[in-house]
């Protein structure tokens, strides 16, 4: 089993065990230790992994860091945790700036077991960052995300490399935010940049400005909306051999969101295959021909997280139920889906 599909598998079980878990104790043995297993640390050897690391604040003795991952007797990252129902904030950052600032520790990683906030002294020499480089939710993973964990993991771990592109991701995730800022409340600054330039030519009053700040948010709105629909009408497959939708009895007929999540999984077998698509009352399918047996995947859209399952064969060796917020969420199971696909052909 690669990484990618240990990393879902993982995330899944935290979305199942997440509601019982009610204390930090519980929080690091149930989901912290096992995440730093994963990415390969033993957890369990006192010279690689270190818990309750001292790292004494000035005249404070006795102050403790959670976990130390240690390289060369030096701690290399430390690792701050806090219950899982606990909301980062800057109380807990600056709690993990002091202990970065008496160590020779190059990361501080700050999480709750599902948000994790991996920080490095990038503007300042051993002075931790205010601004994390890279912050994710195991239960809402991005494929992006995956790549640079893949980064940290102790067989592949390279400090020159992780720095080099930290900065990047440092700026690019304060650049991110700046921009969701902007769409949901355009600055004055923003809006006078945008309307300056063959738009409005007559005085900037902040009447003016109010005005177009309504109108500057709406169109960006447009915006992304028209570069959406113009996406899913790239996805949706005009090959007339492989049937969008099979209605049953009362015709039912595929939803714009279930045909998009169809033809990506479809774009991930990269087949010639007959592949059908089938709607019931509780979900669509893929199937592979006319065949019933043979179908391949089911998804049971929702309100809030949708639900994807394959077909289960008695040698699978790997989960079968996913539940995703965005369609490319599935690019992480990929080879799963493949395999569950060839496992079909051979039924």
């Amino acid at each position: 089993m690669d990484f990618l599909e240990k990393l879902t598998n993982f995330s899944n079980r935290i979305d199942r065990i997440k509601g019982s878990i009610l204390t930090e104790e519980a929080t690091k043995t149930s989901i912290i230790l096992p995440f730093f297993q994963l990415l390969g640390y033993d957890v369990f050897n006192p010279y690689e992994f270190v818990p309750e690391y001292i790292a004494d604040v000035g005249i404070k003795k006795g102050e403790k860091v959670d976990y130390a991952i240690m390289s060369n007797n030096e701690p290399l990252i430390l690792i701050e945790a806090k219950p899982v129902n606990t909301e980062l904030s800057i109380k807990h950052i600056n709690q993990l700036i002091r202990y970065f600032s008496v160590t020779k520790a190059k990361f501080g990683i700050l999480t709750n077991g599902i948000v994790y906030q991996f920080y490095s002294d990038l503007e300042e020499h051993n002075k931790m960052d205010t601004v994390p480089f890279l912050e994710f939710n195991l239960c809402n993973l991005k494929k992006e995300t995956v790549q640079e964990l893949k980064r940290f993991q102790k067989e592949a771990f390279n400090l020159k490399d992780i720095l080099s592109s930290a900065s990047n991701l440092k700026y690019m995730t304060m650049v991110k935010k700046e921009i969701a800022e902007q769409f949901q409340s355009p600055s004055d600054q923003l809006v006078k940049v945008l309307i300056s330039k063959n738009i409005y030519s007559g005085a900037k009053t902040q009447a003016v400005i109010d005005k177009f700040k309504g109108i500057i948010q709406k169109s960006f709105a447009e915006y992304i909306n028209d570069i959406l629909a113009e996406r899913l009408s790239t996805v949706i497959s005009p090959e007339p051999a492989i049937s969008n939708a099979v209605p049953e009895k009362n015709d039912a007929v595929l939803t714009q969101d279930e045909l998009e999540i169809l033809d990506y999984i479809k774009n991930l077998l990269n087949t010639n295959q007959n592949i059908l698509y089938k709607k019931t009352s509780r979900y669509t399918c893929m199937q592979l021909g006319e065949t019933s047996t043979k179908w391949i995947c089911r998804v049971y859209i929702r309100k809030e997280q949708h639900l994807f399952t394959l077909h289960k064969f008695e040698n699978t060796d790997y989960e079968c139920e996913y539940f995703f917020d965005e369609v490319e969420q599935l690019e992480m199971i990929k080879d799963v889906i493949r395999d569950t696909f060839e496992k079909c052909c051979k039924i």
